[in-house]
């Protein structure tokens, strides 16, 4: 059977997911074309599998560690024709016909395999090498289902997905913390005077806020120097970005809005906020 037949089922596989899943970015919205929809659907599907294996449940480090593994081999068997379930089948035909390359879904897998080994980070170069595979891939296999297939623009939307990535960790540090985890570089916590024992206090000091409110703008950078991919993109596509980086800054705002406590307020987008990241691109292009 084809994509185009199990996509109704994968949809509604997804929206089931997604209702479980706190999610800041629209994924698989109707901005995407038809032909792509299903395909983005299960690509969700594969990248939440894998997070919910690390994130998700009280296991022991071993033993999400066992089942990523075994996930990970289901793929690669997959990938040789090998299914151990429809879901496995459906999405190597989407590799297949939309001619995606296959490590960036092994990137993704490292990632989350990483996050089980790795809780904190010495530099913000190490930091973004982490992004590389947790967040970059993604933007990648997105131009890829749209036939986009130039470094340089990959390039663009690498600084998208790492302002992604990024916005999400000074948005959960508190939450990160609780599952053992500090993305907050070893090295920022000293250029500003302080170390993660700061994060534990009740009084967040002013050199904790100044350090987050650093994070915070070199990201708006990064979100600004990708925005520069839009001319290059299709207008539905060029819709569907604008979106998610007004998703992304928005949630910066609101630090900000926050005096950058992060520990006492964690920034959500509300359906309003939807609403206006979703007008706003749209506006501009009818203009």
């Amino acid at each position: 059977m084809t994509n185009q037949k199990h996509g109704k089922k994968e949809l509604e596989e997804l929206v089931n997911l997604a209702d479980e899943h706190y999610e800041n970015f629209p994924v698989a919205s109707l901005l995407f074309p038809k032909n792509i929809r299903n395909d983005v659907a299960l690509i969700y599907r594969f990248a939440r599998t894998a997070d919910d294996i690390v994130d998700e449940g009280n296991d022991p480090d071993e033993i999400k560690h066992n089942k990523l593994s075994s996930f990970m081999n289901e793929f690669e068997e997959a990938l040789n024709g090998n299914y151990k379930n429809n879901f496995w089948k459906l999405l190597h035909n989407t590799i297949k016909t939309k001619q995606l390359n296959s490590e960036h879904f092994l990137n993704l897998l490292e990632a989350f395999e990483q996050d089980l080994h790795k809780k904190e980070y010495e530099t913000f170069d190490e930091l973004l090498d982490y992004c590389r595979n947790s967040a970059n891939p993604v933007g990648r296999i997105i131009l890829e289902l749209n036939d986009i297939r130039d470094e340089s623009i990959n390039l663009l939307s690498d600084d998208i997905c790492t302002a992604l990535q990024l916005t999400n960790f000074w948005q959960d540090v508190k939450i990160d913390l609780q599952k053992g985890r500090i993305y907050i570089p070893k090295e920022d916590f000293k250029k500003f005077g302080t170390d993660k024992s700061s994060l534990y206090g009740e009084q967040k000091t002013d050199n904790l806020r100044q350090l987050i409110k650093f994070e915070s703008e070199r990201t708006e950078k990064l979100f600004t120097e990708g925005s520069k991919i839009l001319k290059f993109l299709p207008f539905r596509l060029r819709l569907q970005i604008r979106w998610t980086i007004n998703g992304g800054t928005k949630i910066i705002e609101k630090i900000k809005k926050n005096e950058y406590d992060v520990m006492n307020f964690r920034p959500t987008l509300s359906k309003i906020d939807f609403l206006i990241a979703l007008i706003k691109p749209v506006a501009k292009n009818v203009k």
